[in-house]
């Protein structure tokens, strides 16, 4: 019996030098997670690694310190739904199914009908991620369609969603419902119209018509530590569209005490929409630095896990921070001095902040002034998961992120705005070139910028570079498909 358990013994000290090799192996072989952050309405200008002086974000400068930063990201288009599209197709505006705010319904729940749908048979990153085996989770804002359309999100390659379907909802913090997998869960909110405007004699109590118990930021980020604490043994794929900062100014009023006394600040009493604050610029700022700190509880999550070296983490924003709502772009230099905000195809209006941070693949502390775009992540997203990426618009900048091999070259970042008065850009070598009014005057001139010397787009130089000028209208005639929709179409409207 003793020479039995002795040899069992043996046979299992043998063999767990195999077993051991064979996990390790697993563990290397496994495709990385990948976890992409879309902030909403978020200025280049506003977080600390950018610049920003008055608003703490301590773990996104921590992600930046500890990755690499990009200082020429854009987004994909000035605007919240079509920017969500291009980035999960890899299309720009000149070729999106969706290029616009394309409402369907109203803001009341019995009115709730989202924005227009994805149609049956868009290829999203999520559906080519998860045919390359990843779970995939969405949590936050989706915009592309209600649960019985052809948009739902569990038909556009998501296993799990959890947030706002309608972005419409997403304008009050304190709904009284998110969506998850296509079913309302109840929050414990009473109904509140953010857009009822308060009398500038209204009482200090008056304000707390726009409070509610359970905030929206804290019920999606808890679902999507969930999904990664539920799918740790597998790879998984997390797309996070937190709402925050887009208006209206909300947020818990412990956050908010950080920054009351830092600012001078009157009342905001609705006059340009969105819920009544009696703290505008403290509610703003300590809604960035919540957002902040949701971002550094997913950072400590997958470090806990052990799963630091296999996920690649990413953050950027939809475009430029909004006008509207009792926000101060200009106190908190948003954009960083930059031209435009929000539905504009300027500096200001498209360009982005794009942090990366991967423990072993992606260098800490770099930045880097390669000219990106947000329709780059289609194919940067195959690329990282190891697999062909289909046919896209963009370019795999995963040699960018990791400082290994070249990426492709193009001639030009292409944008195409058919909401506001019809705007175009073009982004090449040293130049970008913009044409606004196109609506009202097809013809209507260009404007050129030097990027080297004028990021700031003061000085039109068109006329000096007339042989720069004579190429741009063959871009857009190569660049531009017909839109769906005849109010997205301002190039060439055929009606």
């Amino acid at each position: 019996m003793r020479l039995y358990r002795l040899l069992i013994c043996i046979l299992f000290l043998a063999t767990q030098p195999l077993f051991t090799a064979k996990s390790f192996a697993q563990k290397q072989t496994r495709k990385p997670n990948i976890i992409y952050i879309y902030a909403d309405d978020l200025g280049y200008g506003e977080l600390g690694s950018y610049g920003q002086k008055k608003i703490k974000t301590p773990n996104l400068d921590k992600l930046a310190k500890e990755g690499i930063r990009f200082t020429k990201h854009y987004t994909s288009t000035p605007v919240c739904a079509p920017a969500r599209c291009m980035l999960l197709t890899g299309r720009h505006g000149g070729h999106s199914f969706i290029r616009g705010n394309y409402e369907m319904g109203g803001f009341a729940d019995d009115k709730e009908g989202g924005q227009m749908p994805l149609p049956e048979g868009t290829l999203t990153i999520a559906k080519v991620l998860k045919n390359a085996g990843y779970v995939t989770g969405a949590f936050g804002k989706w915009g592309l369609g209600m649960n019985n359309t052809t948009g739902d999100p569990n038909k556009q390659g998501f296993d799990y969603f959890y947030g706002y379907l309608d972005q419409k909802q997403a304008h009050n913090y304190y709904p009284t419902h998110l969506w998850e997998n296509g079913k309302w869960d109840k929050l414990n909110n009473p109904v509140i119209d953010v857009h009822r405007k308060l009398a500038p004699d209204a009482p200090d109590s008056a304000f707390n018509y726009f409070k509610g118990k359970d905030y929206a930021i804290d019920k999606i980020g808890d679902k999507a530590q969930k999904f990664i604490s539920d799918h740790q043994k597998e790879s998984f794929f997390l797309y996070l569209p937190m709402t925050i900062p887009h208006v209206s100014l909300q947020v818990p009023d412990e956050a908010v005490k950080e920054y009351i006394g830092q600012f001078e600040e009157k009342p905001y009493y609705g006059d340009k929409n969105y819920a009544s604050t009696k703290y505008p610029r403290s509610t703003y700022a300590a809604m960035i630095t919540y957002l902040d700190k949701q971002v550094g509880e997913i950072m400590e999550q997958v470090k806990a896990l052990g799963l630091d070296d296999n996920t690649i983490i990413m953050f950027s924003s939809d475009n430029g921070t909004t006008f509207n709502g009792g926000t101060d772009a200009n106190f908190f230099n948003s954009v960083a001095g930059l031209r435009g905000m929000k539905m504009d195809i300027y500096e200001g209006g498209i360009r982005e902040p794009f942090i990366a941070r991967w423990p072993g693949k992606i260098a800490a502390g770099i930045t880097t002034d390669f000219v990106s775009v947000q329709y780059d992540m289609f194919a940067t997203f195959s690329d990282i998961a190891g697999i062909s990426a289909p046919p896209s618009d963009g370019i795999s900048l995963l040699p960018v992120l990791t400082g290994k091999g070249k990426p492709k070259t193009r001639e030009y970042l292409y944008f195409e705005f058919g909401e506001k008065s019809g705007e175009i850009a073009i982004r090449f070598a040293d130049f970008k070139a913009v044409k606004s009014g196109v609506r009202k005057n097809k013809n209507a001139a260009w404007e050129l910028y030097d990027m080297r010397s004028d990021e700031k787009e003061t000085t039109d130089i068109a006329l000096k570079h007339p042989e720069i000028i004579s190429k741009l209208d063959v871009i857009v005639k190569k660049e531009h498909l017909n839109a769906t929709v005849k109010e997205w179409e301002f190039i060439d409207p055929k009606f």
